[in-house]
Formats: C-alpha cells, sequence, structure tokens
C-alpha cells in the first residue's frame, strides 16, 4: 500500500538542528526497565490528573490515492461504536484504444459471463457472517457533473455517486474462504485472494453490443465513459470490513468469451481494469474512484458516552481531548520519565472489534484558530525536528514508537480481564514544562490512518492503521478503574 509521502529534506534538518538543537534539555533517553527505582527518598513518582473530554470527526476529509487499499463492508451489530458501510466506486476500462477481443483474425463466437473481480488484502471485525455485496452501475448521465468522472478530483471519503442504476450482481462473500484457490477457466487459470462476483446477463449484453453500434464505444475511452461510466460495490450486510486494492492486477471485470482462429472453438477472457496514472497507455485516461465509509453513530454511547469514557475510533473516527491543569503549578525537578497511560474498558466485543495498532498524541497550536501540531522531542529523540519550523516540523525518518510509544499491548487488569492498553513517554516535553515553563498545551488522542498539518504542508503524512480498522473504549481521568493519567518519576533538585 503506497501512500503519501511527507519528504523533509536534509538541510531542512540540519537548519533545524543548527537553530533549535542546542536549546533540548538532556534528559535521561536509558529504557524504563533502566531508571532509577521509585525508593521516595531519591527517586519519587506522581499522578496526575487528566481531564479528557470526547471529539468525533465529522465530517472527515481523509481522501484515498488509488494505490491505497479500500474498504468495503458492513458492520451493523457494534453495540458500542454504532453502524459502519464502506462501499468502492470505480471504473475500470480496457487497455487500449480502440479496443478489439483476442487477436486479430479471431472470430468471437459467443460470450458467456461477465465477472466483477476485487483484489482482497484483509479483513476486520467478525469473519463469521458472510458480507453481502450487490453492483450496480453507475448512471452514464453523472459523468456531467464534472466531480466523478474528472481525472483531477480526488474524492475524499464522504464522497459517492447518487445516481445508481439497477442491481447488476450480488454476492454472500465468506471471507475465510477467500484465502482458497479456485480454478475458474477450463484453461486452468486460478484466482487466490480474490472477490468474484458475477453480473447479469443483462450487463454481458450491453457490453458485448459495444462494438457493432455506430457510435461504437470500443473506439476510444471518451465513448466507452459515455457507455458505462462505472460500477459501484455496495456493502449490504454483514459484520465486518474487507480490504481491496482497486489497483492491484486482480481487480478486473473479465468477459469470457468463445472464439474462433481458423480451427476447433476455445474459450478466453479479456480484462478491463484501472487506470491510473502510473500505469496504462495514452489512450486510456486514469480511472475515476471513490471509497465512501459512512459512519452511523446516533443513538449509540459514542455520540454521548459518560464521562467516565472515551471512544476511539480509527479513521474516519473520533478524538479525546486532554488537559492536565496541574502541570501548570508543578515545580522544577529532574523528569526521568513521564508517561501517559490509557487503559481499555472490558466489553464483550473486544475480541471481535479489536483494538487500533496504533494511537497519536498531538498538541494543540495557540492562536486565533484551532490548528494542531506535533509533540515537542518525543516523537524520535534521535532525529532534529521542531513543530514550529514550516520545513522540519516532523521527524524526517518518522515515530520512534519503541520510544514514544502509542503501540497495543497487551495486560491483565485488576479483575482478571484480558485488556489493551497504551502508553506515551512525552518525558522531554514535560521537563520543559517544569523547567522553562513553556506551554502547557491541551493535546488531543486519536487512532489516524494519517497525519495532517496543513499549515505547514498540503501533503499527508501516513500513520500505521488501516482505514477504519480497528475501536477502543478506554477510561477518562474519572474512571475510577481505568484512569487515563499521567506517571512522572522525577528527583529532586
Amino acid at each position: 500500500m503506497q501512500k503519501r509521502i511527507l519528504l523533509i529534506t536534509a538541510t531542512a534538518l540540519l537548519f533545524s538542528f543548527i537553530n533549535w538543537g542546542c536549546s533540548k534539555l538532556d534528559t535521561t533517553d536509558i529504557g524504563s526497565d533502566l531508571l532509577p527505582a521509585v525508593d521516595n527518598v531519591n527517586t519519587f513518582d506522581i499522578l496526575l490528573a487528566i481531564n479528557a473530554t470526547q471529539g468525533i470527526y465529522n465530517p472527515d476529509t481523509t481522501k484515498l490515492q488509488k494505490t491505497d487499499d479500500y474498504v468495503l463492508g458492513k458492520i451493523s451489530d457494534d453495540a458500542l461504536f454504532g453502524q459502519t458501510t464502506a462501499n468502492i466506486f470505480l471504473q475500470l476500462k480496457p487497455a487500449f484504444f480502440p479496443f478489439y477481443y483476442g487477436n486479430a483474425n479471431d472470430t468471437i463466437t459467443n460470450f458467456d459471463s461477465a465477472v466483477l473481480c476485487l483484489s482482497y488484502k484483509g479483513f476486520w471485525g467478525d469473519s463469521m457472517p458472510p458480507i453481502q455485496l450487490q453492483v450496480k452501475e453507475i448512471n452514464n448521465n453523472f459523468q456531467n457533473n464534472g466531480l466523478w468522472d474528472s481525472i483531477y478530483a480526488v474524492q475524499d471519503i464522504n464522497y459517492a455517486p447518487a445516481n445508481l442504476g439497477a442491481i447488476l450482481g450480488s454476492a454472500s462473500v465468506d471471507v475465510k474462504r477467500l484465502g482458497d484457490t479456485v480454478k475458474y477457466s477450463k484453461k486452468g487459470v486460478y484466482g487466490i485472494n480474490q472477490v468474484r462476483i458475477k453480473l447479469s446477463t443483462a450487463f454481458l449484453n450491453k457490453i458485448k453490443a459495444f462494438d457493432s453500434v455506430s457510435n461504437n464505444p470500443f473506439r476510444s475511452d471518451s465513448l466507452f465513459k459515455a457507455a458505462t461510466n462505472g460500477l459501484a460495490v455496495l456493502a449490504t450486510g454483514g459484520s465486518g470490513l474487507m480490504y481491496c486494492n482497486i489497483a492491484d492486477t486482480s481487480t478486473k471485470l473479465e468477459i469470457h468469451y468463445r472464439y474462433k482462429n481458423g480451427g476447433a472453438t476455445d474459450t478466453a477472457y479479456t480484462s478491463f481494469k484501472l487506470n491510473s496514472s502510473t500505469f496504462g497507455t495514452a489512450t486510456v485516461t486514469p480511472s475515476a474512484t471513490a471509497n465512501n465509509i459512512i459512519r452511523n453513530r446516533s443513538g449509540y454511547p459514542i455520540s454521548n458516552p459518560a464521562s467516565t469514557d472515551i471512544y476511539l475510533q480509527t479513521t474516519p473516527g473520533s478524538y479525546a481531548n486532554l488537559i492536565i491543569p496541574q502541570l501548570d503549578t508543578l515545580s522544577n525537578r529532574i523528569v526521568h520519565k513521564a508517561e501517559i497511560i490509557i487503559e481499555q474498558i472490558p466489553d464483550a466485543l473486544n475480541k471481535i472489534y479489536t483494538a487500533p495498532g496504533f494511537l497519536y498524541l498531538d498538541l494543540k497550536d495557540t492562536g486565533t484558530t484551532v490548528k494542531w501540531k506535533p509533540v515537542y522531542f518525543d516523537l524520535n529523540p534521535a532525529a532534529a525536528y521542531n513543530p514550529d519550523n514550516l520545513t522540519s516540523f516532523f521527524p524526517g525518518n518518522g515515530i520512534d514508537f519503541l520510544y514514544y510509544g502509542g503501540y497495543v499491548r497487551n495486560k491483565t487488569d485488576q479483575f482478571g480481564n484480558a485488556i489493551k492498553y497504551y502508553n506515551f513517554n512525552i518525558t522531554r516535553h514535560i521537563q520543559q514544562i517544569v523547567t522553562k515553563h513553556t506551554t502547557n498545551y491541551q493535546l488531543r488522542l486519536f487512532a489516524p490512518y494519517e497525519v495532517k498539518y496543513p499549515q505547514y504542508s498540503p501533503q499527508s503524512i501516513p500513520f500505521n492503521n488501516r482505514l477504519a480498522y480497528g475501536r477502543v473504549k478506554v477510561g477518562s481521568g474519572t474512571n475510577a478503574n481505568y484512569r487515563m493519567r499521567l506517571r512522572i518519576i522525577y528527583s529532586k533538585i
């Protein structure tokens, strides 16, 4: 899966290091197992309360590239986070124009079937119920709105073509069987990790007639788009989300047919595929695509949480605002370690709808407009970066998760329940606050697919979570059993 990459030049990093690195405090870099023991004589610890409030991204403006994994499926039985529906829209085209079937001297004797194939890349949720899918055609007159078929438009995950035709095909997908090898041609052609949906005879006849009409759609890309403007793959039932790569060569519209070439009748198929800017021919413009992901949270706990609970849902998701007021009056000291601790609240669906692999923590910037910026110092202590610098606001070599934390871990709570938890190491940031009285920023906690700081760059920073993959209910700062807290291990000066 390829994503947009934020480019930070070595020159900018060096400039940042010279101009900013000298102000860093040299605090403890050693691992937590080598920290001095808390003996309450030389080394102490303190727990500070965190005020946490729930937030939801609505709308979420995440945009996918054609080479990213798209989400397809439906979740209707998550009693905490609500319903999710993810649909895919795509144009699949011949590899060249003018297009013809087979070889130049072939005689097509019959058309057998049309099959839509999607390259399967993974799953999240309950794999026991099948995923119910329908395929519809995107009606031709919709292309004139200048959005769907524009080669320049990159749609966000709220977008979906509205003018759809009749059902062309349907499938009940058992994701447990998608890894099986399936033979689908008499010539011994096999498929694996592929969702296959047979389309209607009416659609096959429409494609079949293209090369016999007066304004032949196979003559050019523009005529083809005017005749068939793409397919909608809609999820109508299920308890999980599939991940499909529409730019993969396994994603295609197969047209199976029989032909003669001076001998006996033989079988073959041709494939219409996605055309992006990275492959295809000059005669074929890039295909339009969209991945529409709908979250319905109305009436579910996430939309009106108790003060003791925080709901974190991966993009398109939710977040929490964190404030630690006691930091404003904390006296100067040597901070050996400062970590935010976040613990999962057990629920019956945790094993089915699993927690995000990674959470992320950043700062609410000060000023008249609401904007966010990375945490100072602690994202990667080996990198010179400055959240206030236009060209080096983020570590050029990424986050050091082993130092910074934020990845999911396992533990057993005081009641014997297996739960997930997350730690964030913000030692250097806290040292600056207590020593230099720098700003005690409000924090934002969330599970992103990508991170954006538009005040610095229009590009997005790829993150480690899959889109819509993961959700977790955690304790807020007032939860008696799963309290969100900041723990500081320190020595007096």
